[in-house]
């Protein structure tokens, strides 16, 4: 009896002028919050995710929720590789440097290796200097 109903189903869907979104529609305030620097959601980041629901009468912190430690994971891997990416263009810049000063050094050493102005000609070149 499923399949006929799902036939029947899938045959009307077809025949119907109207069509079904599949996109995602946006989220409520989340222009307003991105021109103001905040998240996107207010369920990303903020007091509202990353402080405990709740406290131990004495003033004890609760213990941490499986989504607060999951967050600080995804944070702390997130700054774990901001800093080894940013170590990485430190070191292309530092062998782009170097490689910039070797051809210096090099295009000295060429024009120093090149013939040197003799008799007359030197005697022009050092009066004019």
């Amino acid at each position: 009896m499923a399949a006929p109903v799902r036939a029947l189903c899938c045959s009307a869907l077809r025949c119907s002028t109207r069509r079904f979104s599949t996109t995602c529609g946006v989220q409520a305030g989340e222009k307003w919050r991105k021109e103001h620097g905040l998240a996107r959601s207010g369920t990303e980041y903020g007091p509202l995710t990353d402080l405990p629901d709740w406290s131990f009468a004495d003033g004890r912190p609760a213990p941490p929720m499986k989504g607060q430690l999951r967050r600080r994971q995804e944070r702390e891997a997130l700054a774990r590789r901001i800093v080894m990416l940013n170590s990485e263009v430190d070191r292309g810049v530092e062998a782009w440097r170097e490689k910039q000063e070797e051809a210096k050094r090099m295009e000295e050493h060429k024009k120093s290796l090149l013939l040197k102005p003799k008799g007359k000609l030197l005697m022009k070149k050092k009066s004019q200097s």
